[in-house]
């Protein structure tokens, strides 16, 4: 990102380190969904994760004077939420990803589609309720990738920066991940999705 001197997130930043009152407070307000929507679809448990966000936040506020303006505040930040969570997820032993037999495809998927649409797929109420469950069901990087995406819109070159994976990764995993939900609302729904 280029440093430019007037912009948000310098503006903010600048706040925050000289102690302004209200500043770290309107950091935390804008960026708290981000954290959330990073942490608890990692770890899912409502505890946990408010816990990890606080973490998150602290650290923050520790470490701001380290950023450098080389990329949004909001991926560094989401950086930072994203390695409290992951570190909780190694403490506790939780696996990323599940164990498959397939080979690294990502290549295969860096530029197919495959025709699944999210949020045509959220139609109704009862999908609604069936895609919920079907990503809560996915291993928490996937979860993780999808929610960035979709919920939070942020592009895969910010996702990398995030999760510190290759753009290529990121790729597979949003492939996996929509044929994994494609898959679990035709076994529900009985219908292709």
């Amino acid at each position: 990102m280029e440093d430019i001197p007037n912009s948000p997130d310098r503006e903010l930043v600048d706040a925050v380190l000289a102690n302004r009152p209200g500043a770290f407070e309107r950091l935390v307000r804008e960026y708290q969904g981000l954290c959330w929507h990073i942490i608890h679809r990692m770890v899912r448990h409502p505890e946990d994760a408010r816990e990890l966000c606080q973490d998150t936040f602290l650290r923050v506020h520790q470490c701001l004077h380290q950023y450098r303006y080389e990329s949004a505040l909001k991926s560094w930040i989401g950086r930072v939420a994203y390695t409290i969570a992951l570190r909780h997820l190694q403490h506790k032993r939780i696996p990323l990803l599940e164990n498959t037999e397939d080979g690294d495809d990502y290549a295969l998927v860096e530029n197919i589609g495959d025709g699944f649409d999210l949020e045509a797929a959220c139609a109704d109420a009862e999908t609604t309720q069936h895609l919920h469950a079907a990503i809560e069901a996915l291993p928490p990087l996937q979860r993780t990738v999808l929610t960035l995406y979709y919920l939070e819109e942020i592009t895969i070159p910010e996702i990398a920066r995030i999760t510190g994976l290759a753009s290529g990764t990121i790729k597979s995993h949003l492939f996996r991940s929509r044929l994994r939900l494609r898959g679990a609302l035709e076994a529900r729904t009985g219908v292709a999705a």
